[in-house]
């Protein structure tokens, strides 16, 4: 069994703790909340490039939350 989160779980977490979530970032976000992984696919995107978008558009995301949560999605698409 995976210890993986669904995407819409890490979706969750990011919006309780981003504050202010970047106008670039938010339609990324929004769309990982009807994704459960990187395989899953939302219109003609896949759930890795929602989260690589995403990635590339938090960068004004900080702190520990943002490092662990932005490594957990590095991974996932890798």
């Amino acid at each position: 069994m995976s210890d993986t989160r669904s995407i819409s779980t890490i979706a969750r977490e990011v919006d309780s703790d981003w504050k202010k979530v970047s106008v670039y970032a938010r339609p990324y976000l929004d769309t990982m909340y009807s994704l459960t992984s990187v395989n899953d696919s939302f219109c003609a995107d896949s759930g890795h490039s929602v989260i690589l978008y995403f990635l590339a558009n938090a960068s004004t995301w900080r702190g520990d939350t943002a490092r662990r949560v932005k490594a957990e999605l590095n991974k996932m698409v890798k």
